[in-house]
């Protein structure tokens, strides 16, 4: 699974609009970026406590990307 869909499957499913998610990834040599966009009412759901919740799609996301192609990957989360 793409890492960008697979990102944006975990948080259109932990929100109240997933109309309102964008999701985009930028590739660099060896590191892939993916930059996430929420309603600022949802922001709180996908970050969670102490940011629990946004560590637990960091590491579900990292881990398909180590049985891929061993790319790091880095999660931006911001709200509009």
């Amino acid at each position: 699974m793409d890492l960008c869909n697979l990102t944006e499957f975990l948080v259109k499913n932990l929100v109240s609009n997933p109309d309102m998610v964008s999701v985009k990834q930028f590739d660099d040599e060896d590191l892939i970026t993916i930059e996430v966009l929420v309603s600022s009412d949802d922001a709180g759901k996908i970050i969670g406590k102490r940011g629990m919740i946004a560590n637990a799609i960091r590491t579900i996301v990292q881990a398909s990307s180590c049985l891929n192609n061993s790319s790091r990957v880095k999660i931006n989360i911001d709200s509009f």
